[in-house]
């Protein structure tokens, strides 16, 4: 259940944000970080590339691997953010509290929830 959570945050953000374009602010920090030139371009790709990892996710394949990405991503796009585009953030510099909480669950979810679940079957 939480790897589903986990995949719809993908989609949500990569689908429904960057790829139809329903949230501008994502191109917006996209331009500021790349410039405006070919920002549009690049959100669809990393929308693109968001949704790929949503279908990652529900494979299941290299998990771990999976979980590892996931963390790295995560944590550098919103490292990126924090000190780029602060004012381009839902909720500003608090956006690094919510990327570090899911960071955690991802974490959690792989390396101890699963493991538990592995075990005990």
């Amino acid at each position: 259940m939480i790897n589903f959570a986990i995949a719809c945050i993908w989609i949500i953000n990569g689908l429904y944000c960057k790829v139809l374009n329903m949230v501008p602010r994502h191109r917006d920090i996209v331009a500021s970080i790349f410039g405006d030139e070919y920002a549009r371009q690049i959100t669809f790709l990393i929308g693109f590339a968001e949704i790929g990892m949503a279908i990652w996710i529900i494979s299941n394949f290299r998990n771990k691997l999976n979980a590892i990405a996931q963390i790295v991503i995560i944590g550098t796009m919103n490292l990126l953010e924090f000190f780029l585009v602060p004012n381009l953030l839902l909720w500003g510099r608090w956006n690094f509290l919510f990327a570090f909480l899911l960071m955690s669950i991802i974490f959690y979810n792989r390396f101890f929830l699963f493991k538990t679940k592995v075990t005990n079957v």
